[in-house]
Parts: C-alpha cells; sequence; structure tokens
C-alpha cells in the first residue's frame, strides 16, 4: 500500500426516489486510507444516504464507487462487509439478553463458520489492541450505553473492517468517555483503519478529523483540510450563512424569582419496576433555565413523566405554582401551564398524522365544540399561526409530518407547546440530533423564552447545551442528584466525572 492510497472513491453519486425526490445530486467523496474523515450537513443534506449507499443499503440512481481501488456494485450490505465496509448506526443492532460474545458469534455466524471459542480468541486480540475494554460474558443489557457503542465498533473489526463508517457515534458518551472514544479512533487510525465520522458536533470534527467534505441540499459544497478551517467556517459552509454558535447569557448573581416548580424527595420507578428515580429533589425559577445533565438512562426520563403526569410516583411530590399536582394526569397539569417537549419526536408527534392534527394533540380542549367535535378552523388558524411564527418549512397545512425534515418536525413540536405560553417548560433533548441551523434557532428561542420570564427545565446529554444556556446545573446519576450549582462552578472535566458517578469538589 502506497501512502496516500484512495479507499473510498465515489463519484457522481446520485439518488432520485420514485416519487421524484433528489436526495443526492452529483455527489463525489474521495478518502484517503488511514485518515479520518469528517461528514458535516444539515439535516436532510444527504450524509445518511450517501453513506448507506457506501454500506449497500441502498441503491445509487447513478455514480461509480470503487474501493481501494476496485470497482464495485454491492447488493446488500453483506458484500459491502465482504469489501471490508463496517457501519455503526446511533441505535445499535445488539440482543440485549445475549452476552456480548453471543451477540459477535451470531454477528459472524451469519457470514462464516465459527465456533465460541474462535470468536472469543479474536474478540479478545483485538480488545487488547485498540483498547476497547469491552466484557465478554456480560449480558448487553446491563452495559452502559457508550460499552454498547464500543460492542457495536467491535462486531465490525471482528469482520475485519477496513473502513469504518460511524453515524454520530458521541451523541451519547460523557465527555471522559468522548476523549477515550477520540483516543480510540486515533489507535484505530494508526492501523492503517480508515473512518468517516459523521457528526453535527463541530469541535469534534475539528478535533479528530483530517479532513471535511460538506454536503448541502444533496450537494458536496466543500472538502477541507481540517487544520485550514475554523469551526465558523464549517458552519457558514454547511448552512450557507453566519451562524451564531454562542448564546448570550442572561445575567450574572443569584436567581431572584419565584418558585414555580418544586419536585420534593421524589421516588419513581421505570418500567422494569425498578427504582429509577431516588429521592430526587429540585427548585425551578421564574425566568430560570434549570439544566440536567447525565448520560442517557440514569432516570431523566422517569423523572420529567412523573413530573408531567405520564408516570406514577411512589413517594414525594410535585408542587407547581404552589399547588400539589401529584397524581394528576396531564391535561390538568398542562391547562395549569405546563408544557413538555419529549426527547422523541416520534413521542411528541403523531408522523403519519398531518400539520394541523399535530398541531392541537396536547390541548384538544381548546379546539373542542358543542358535541365535542374539531373547530378545524380555529385548529388550522392556530397551526397557521404556529407555521408562520416558528418558520416550519412546508407547502400545505395538510402534509403528513413524517415527510418534514427532523429539524422542521423539531420546530413544529416546540412551537406547539411554546404558543400557548406555558408557566414553565420541560425540553428534554431539545436539540438531539438537529443540524447547526435548528440547533441555533432552538436554543435561541429557549434563552429568549427564559428571558421573558418562562421557567424551563432543560434536559440534556448535550454539555455543551447545558453550559451554553443553564442559569443552574443539575447533575443525575443513576437517579440520584450529584450536584446543583451554577455553571461557573462546574468545569467539563467535574461534569464527566459526577455524570459517570464520581463525586468531586466543586471548582473554586
Amino acid at each position: 500500500m502506497q501512502q496516500g492510497e484512495i479507499a473510498i472513491e465515489m463519484n457522481g453519486i446520485t439518488k432520485i426516489y420514485p416519487d421524484g425526490v433528489i436526495a443526492l445530486r452529483d455527489v463525489d467523496l474521495i478518502v484517503k486510507k488511514g485518515e479520518i474523515h469528517g461528514l458535516l450537513g444539515e439535516n436532510g443534506a444527504g450524509k445518511t444516504t450517501l453513506m448507506r449507499i457506501l454500506y449497500g443499503e441502498i441503491k445509487p440512481s447513478k455514480g461509480t464507487i470503487r474501493i481501494f481501488g476496485k470497482k464495485v456494485r454491492f447488493r446488500g450490505p453483506w458484500d459491502a462487509m465482504r469489501e471490508g465496509i463496517g457501519m455503526v448506526y446511533q441505535h445499535f443492532s445488539l440482543i440485549p439478553s445475549f452476552t456480548v460474545l453471543e451477540n459477535l458469534v451470531l454477528s459472524l455466524s451469519s457470514t462464516v463458520k465459527v465456533t465460541i471459542n474462535q470468536v472469543k480468541k479474536k474478540a479478545e486480540t483485538i480488545i487488547e489492541k485498540v483498547g476497547l475494554n469491552v466484557p465478554l460474558n456480560t449480558r448487553v443489557e446491563l452495559l452502559d450505553v457508550g460499552v454498547q457503542q464500543r460492542v457495536e465498533i467491535l462486531k465490525a473489526l471482528m469482520r475485519d473492517a477496513k473502513i469504518l463508517v460511524l453515524d454520530e457515534p458521541t451523541s451519547v458518551l460523557t465527555p471522559t468517555e468522548v476523549d477515550e472514544f477520540l483516543e480510540m479512533l486515533r489507535k484505530l487510525k494508526e492501523m492503517g483503519i480508515t473512518v468517516i465520522f459523521i457528526t453535527h458536533k463541530l469541535r469534534e470534527a475539528k478535533l479528530i478529523t483530517d479532513s471535511i467534505t460538506i454536503l448541502r441540499r444533496g450537494r458536496a459544497v466543500g472538502v477541507v483540510e481540517t487544520n485550514k478551517v475554523d469551526e465558523a467556517e464549517l458552519a457558514k459552509m454547511m448552512i450557507g450563512r453566519k451562524i451564531a454558535l454562542e448564546i448570550p447569557k442572561k445575567r450574572e448573581g443569584p436567581m431572584t424569582g419565584n418558585v414555580v416548580l418544586k419536585v420534593e424527595n421524589l421516588q419513581v420507578r421505570d418500567d422494569k419496576g425498578l427504582v429509577a428515580v431516588k429521592g430526587v429533589s429540585l427548585t425551578l425559577r421564574e425566568g430560570e433555565i434549570l439544566g440536567l445533565a447525565g448520560i442517557q438512562g440514569n432516570g431523566q426520563r422517569e423523572l420529567i413523566e412523573a413530573i408531567v403526569g405520564c408516570r406514577p410516583v411512589e413517594k414525594g411530590n410535585v408542587i407547581f405554582m404552589g399547588e400539589n399536582v401529584t397524581g394528576m394526569s396531564p391535561s390538568e397539569i398542562y391547562r395549569k401551564g405546563l408544557a413538555y417537549i419529549p426527547d422523541s419526536r416520534a413521542v411528541g408527534l403523531v408522523l403519519d398524522m398531518d400539520i394541523v392534527s399535530n398541531s392541537i394533540l396536547t390541548r384538544l380542549k381548546n379546539f373542542l365544540g358543542k358535541g365535542g367535535r374539531i373547530m378545524w378552523s380555529k385548529a388550522h388558524s392556530f397551526s397557521s399561526k404556529i407555521v408562520n411564527e416558528f418558520e416550519v418549512l412546508t407547502d400545505s397545512l395538510k402534509t403528513p409530518v413524517k415527510y418534514l425534515s427532523g429539524g422542521n418536525q423539531q420546530r413544529l413540536l416546540v412551537g406547539r407547546e411554546v404558543a400557548q405560553r406555558p408557566k414553565v417548560i420541560i425540553a428534554a433533548e431539545p436539540t438531539h440530533g438537529l443540524d447547526v441551523a435548528a440547533t441555533e434557532y432552538i436554543r435561541s428561542l429557549l434563552a429568549k423564552l427564559r428571558d421573558e420570564g418562562t421557567a424551563i427545565l432543560l434536559v440534556s446529554t448535550d454539555l455543551d447545551e447545558i453550559l451554553q444556556l443553564s442559569d443552574r446545573i443539575a447533575v443525575i446519576y443513576e437517579g440520584e442528584i450529584m450536584a446543583i450549582g451554577r455553571p461557573e462552578e462546574f468545569t467539563t472535566e467535574r461534569l464527566g466525572l459526577l455524570m459517570g458517578g464520581v463525586k468531586c469538589q466543586t471548582k473554586n
């Protein structure tokens, strides 16, 4: 292999779907062997489509692919795997009740005949060489999300992958885990493995990639050497305009607004009947953003579902505007002035229903006339207001929500809750999976609402978001609050340790 050899060469890739939608237009992608290549772009820019074509999941309408100089035409992912391509998605394809080793055996046995001892020996060799730190005999369901991700990477390496495609790989990791993950990528690079790193996090793209391809609206608009551009330039290339990467903080000093939400010694069980929230106490004041930081699966969802009435409270109280609302239905709590933006658009929206119907989902009683019939003209006016005020891009209010981009779905979801001018907003992962422009819009909106006096409980695994927006920060680990303080009392390192369950002293 000569230095500078091309690992991936995609030329003129075009993808036109049967309904006429053009996902990609004459895209070229060239990735050198042994480099870490970033792939950036807005939601809907075509990044995932391009990588699914590379992985053989979908066929291009036009264009050619060469892997290490060999022209290929994939019938499916199995063909891509044979050429040394592995792909790790955000949502893992592991069997939770199986051990790591059993998952590896299942994965390998689909292509070659292997024994469990052969798989174990090969896995141990790779783990030691790469430093993956994966417990082979532990059931997947008992592993943290970050470890499960390492299992997926191990699966790909077990199939002798020479090219790894990683889709938003750091979105589920703590800062400490992110550092470890990036170090692992450097080791893979040293081993000659080529990595395509899909991310929305410009800082991480700058830290780890050698070069970056930027897609916009299905076209490749630029290829840059990472060390020759800054984050602002990358954002402008992605969006086509200048982006505000920082949201101004509201104030310094202690919070003085009235307490509008108080959680007292709350205990809540998860879907398996296990205690997921263990005596949590929090207060939220008007005109404040309280950021709740933690790794996914540490009780955040159970906590906020209990607050909004979607999950029973075993012990403790939820006090809203001075009234005990523990055990009240979500509709009762909503009528009192609380709004909830869930962590998944698939939960907050009914994707097969149109924009009008989704706009009134959480406050349907406001749109009922005599005999309980929906006043569609009123609903249509309200929906039109949301679309205009929150800049939801759509051809028609009758468009099913599933045809909107992720960013426009999120604008609709947030707009629906904000339009009623609630006293308190609980926002869970409000920018997860969004591109730079949509993230800028949502974060700026939350800051504006805070400045107008709305109280916001921001639940996020994105530490940049927590540090940028929060007036106070609470860190949760295994259902317990580890620390509460102002942003300046925390370093990124301290937050990472707390999110991992390590208590440490407050920054002086």
